[in-house]
């Protein structure tokens, strides 16, 4: 009986001993596998650096032409342009039209030429009152404008009718403000620069240098624009602006000629 029970004993504790070294072993599988897929996860994340690395570099490479190239890089394809981009031109030849920076211009032929290598087409324009020429690529079209409608003339003479609008602020900022729209090529802010540096009859004796400089300079833009579109001569053109503004050149002779002759009375008087 002794025997027996010895054997039956031993047979449980051998039981527990396998049971218990079937969870350490499945223990020890477990922890391997996390190890395992810790390494992968390692792996992964060092390739997407290696990847994102490759690609920094690669756009550097791209965007610093003066960079020297390594042996094993690729140099990047240089693409020669012989021609300008094709566009269809708007303006044909005799057309008067109006470059912002120089007032109305007329065309008088296109040109081919080359720059840098490359054939542009270019129109040829002709400025009358500054007897110069000018050049514009047909791609840059867009910079010209055509000239003012009879109904933008009739308006420009509403403009130059209405109220004046001064600003109180410093005589810099404002001739700057004047300029930019003269050089805007725009004819509603031609005539608003004209309304509002407009001094009528004693234009000549009231403005500054400065003032009348560019009260000049757009005065001559929008008579010259007035007088292609209406299809009049100069005199009757600049009679329909001043009959707008309210001013009379004869009068403006007068006021200079009396004034200079007053002065002259003043200093003989102060001489004697």
């Amino acid at each position: 009986m002794k025997n027996i029970l010895k054997k039956i004993l031993n047979k449980k504790k051998t039981k527990k001993v396998i049971k218990k070294k079937a969870k350490v072993v499945k223990k020890v599988a477990k922890a391997k596998k996390i190890v395992k897929i810790k390494k992968i996860k390692k792996v992964i994340v060092k390739k997407k650096i290696i990847k994102d690395q490759k690609k920094k570099d690669k756009v550097e490479i791209k965007s610093d032409p003066l960079r020297i190239p390594k042996n094993n890089e690729q140099k990047p394809e240089i693409k020669k342009v012989k021609k300008q981009e094709t566009e269809k031109k708007l303006f044909k030849i005799k057309d008067y039209v109006v470059y912002p920076k120089h007032g109305v211009g007329q065309i008088t032929e296109t040109k081919k030429i080359n720059i840098g290598g490359i054939d542009v087409e270019t129109y040829i324009l002709k400025f009358e009152k500054d007897k110069a020429n000018g050049m514009v690529p047909v791609n840059k079209q867009s910079h010209l404008r055509p000239l003012a409608t009879i109904n933008q003339i009739n308006k420009c003479v509403s403009i130059l009718k209405s109220k004046p609008k001064i600003k109180r602020s410093m005589w810099s900022r404002r001739a700057q403000e004047y300029e930019a729209k003269i050089s805007s090529g725009k004819i509603y802010d031609l005539a608003e620069v004209v309304r509002d540096l407009n001094k009528g009859d004693d234009i000549m004796i009231d403005q500054s240098y400065s003032e009348r400089q560019l009260f000049e300079k757009a005065y001559e833009r929008l008579l010259t624009e007035f007088q292609i579109v209406m299809g009049s001569n100069l005199e009757d053109a600049q009679k329909k602006l001043d009959k707008a503004l309210k001013r009379n050149l004869e009068k403006q002779i007068q006021k200079i000629e009396e004034k200079s002759v007053s002065e002259e009375v003043d200093n003989q008087e102060i001489a004697e």
